[in-house]
């Protein structure tokens, strides 16, 4: 049984980190490179907008019938209904609220139209996480991860067809063909999850249940504000560049910090898998008063190792990066291409910074959820809220998607410590100074080796591959990583699931 867990969690890691990577690094660049910054940075803009106000299609309903029918599995016929009516009910909420708020910040004509369209993407979206939840929960976990790509799968294959089949003139490609791609991947894969789950509903009754949608909704939303205003927070800056700065270099700005903060989003995907995975163990192991410290020591180190080295790796070759991910387009002046490219690495520097503190903010923010400590986390984020709004109307005027970059940097860095002091003080966490000595050794000594292989290598890639390799080999010489302490975890994580 352990076996068949490993092989499900190893598969559903795999093709995460096999499918989600290419399809921003891949097609997504690709797709902003064709129809470039101004237009990439309005949808950008107004789908990171969108989002904001993602949680109210689902207010914790997922994460409830997940663990309901994991340990009911006969209820499903009748939460299936219940909990599918409740969500249509919230997705008119969510409408109302996103429309009005976009009236209000000064949305108009096409930036409606888009909002409408990825909107409705939102919607689509939630309803599969929601459907997936009944497959997980009915121990489908190859199904499941298969289905948690599915939608990339497709997209990937129709974004590809429209734009190197030669039968589409690439020029033609606009932003509304890949918005539209996105709407037909989610119908599609909504339609075959739904069809998965119905195979073992049997006769589904529908009835409406006011009390039961009700009784769900109270105790997901403490859940629920957590999640809006953490949402706030981290995306926020595209659409604050959007609005806050003059009509004629908003988008393009907002383009700009799309090229960065696409590498930011990659990386970040990896660490969200890793909280994905500790959320049920640091439960599993409150409940049971077991090692917390060594749990937390041990998945602290691993983040760390992991981020600090594609951080290092980004700040070092990023430059290189952009220019791979974004080649001198036809017409385009060297010296608007080396600008661009300037701006957009320094920005991505930054955005790194930013991308080891949220990586932070999953142990110790998976750490007090798993606790149940949601006041301390609402407190924390309310704050983050406060302070982005405050910085970025301070740094975006003056230093555009730079100001933006650097307040995200600043804000992730802020609540990331108080998060960490929070759990400290809460758990009683000691970490030691060895381990903290350990830290900063493994930061300076990844850094100096891939400043220096940078140097002697002509070709960066090889320099990469290079740098790369040796900064894993540091991690375990450092200690920082330790072949024991990973077993350990992966075992520990095999038989919290198989229970």
């Amino acid at each position: 049984m352990n076996k068949k867990f490993l092989k499900n969690i190893i598969f559903l890691l795999f093709i995460n980190l096999l499918i989600k990577p290419f399809w921003i690094l891949g097609i997504d660049a690709a797709v902003q490179n064709t129809v470039g910054d101004t237009s990439y940075g309005l949808y950008l803009a107004i789908s990171q907008f969108s989002y904001l106000f993602y949680i109210l299609l689902d207010l914790g309903l997922t994460n409830f019938n997940s663990r309901n029918i994991a340990q009911h599995n006969q209820l499903l016929s009748k939460h299936f209904v219940g909990i599918s009516q409740a969500k249509i009910f919230l997705t008119a909420i969510y409408f109302i609220v996103i429309f009005i708020v976009g009236w209000i910040i000064g949305y108009r004509g096409e930036q409606m139209k888009i909002l409408a369209i990825v909107g409705f993407n939102q919607v689509l979206l939630s309803f599969i996480l929601y459907v997936r939840s009944n497959i997980s929960a009915l121990l489908l976990f190859k199904t499941d991860s298969i289905l948690s790509v599915l939608d990339r799968i497709l997209m990937i294959l129709i974004c590809s067809f429209l734009l190197w089949s030669g039968l589409f003139p690439r020029e033609n490609f606009n932003i509304y063909w890949y918005i539209y791609s996105q709407t037909f991947s989610y119908i599609a894969t909504l339609v075959i999850a739904i069809f998965i789950v119905l195979k073992h509903t049997g006769k589904l009754t529908i009835r409406i249940n006011i009390p039961f949608v009700i009784m769900i909704i109270k105790k997901s939303l403490p859940y629920a504000l957590l999640v809006l205003l953490m949402s706030f927070y981290n995306r926020l800056e595209p659409v604050l560049i959007e609005r806050i700065l003059p009509e004629d270099i908003a988008a393009t700005q907002t383009g700009l910090y799309a090229r960065a903060w696409r590498l930011f989003d990659a990386g970040n995907n990896i660490s969200y898998l890793f909280s994905v995975i500790l959320l049920p163990l640091f439960a599993a192991v409150i409940k049971e008063k077991g090692d917390l410290q060594g749990l937390v020591k041990q998945s602290f180190s691993i983040i760390l190792s992991m981020t600090c080295i594609i951080a290092v790796l980004c700040i070092f070759f990023s430059k290189e990066f952009m220019e791979l991910l974004y080649p001198q387009q036809d017409g385009e002046l060297l010296s608007a291409f080396e600008a661009r490219i300037s701006e957009s690495s320094k920005i991505l520097i930054v955005l790194m910074g930013s991308f080891v503190s949220i990586s932070v903010t999953y142990i110790f923010g998976t750490l007090l959820t798993a606790n149940g400590n949601l006041k301390y986390l609402n407190i924390v984020a309310a704050g983050g809220v406060v302070l982005n709004l405050t910085l970025n109307f301070i740094f975006i005027p003056r230093f555009q998607a730079f100001g933006a970059a650097f307040t995200s940097l600043c804000v992730q860095f802020t609540t990331c410590m108080i998060q960490f002091f929070i759990a400290k003080k809460i758990f009683d966490i000691q970490l030691g100074a060895s381990f903290w000595l350990k830290l900063v050794i493994f930061i300076v000594a990844i850094s100096l080796t891939t400043y220096f292989v940078s140097l002697q290598c002509q070709n960066w890639l090889a320099a990469f591959g290079i740098s790369a390799l040796l900064c894993i080999v540091i991690a375990f010489i450092t200690k920082m990583l330790s072949y024991k302490e990973i077993k350990e975890l992966v075992i520990s994580t095999v038989n919290r699931m198989k229970k």
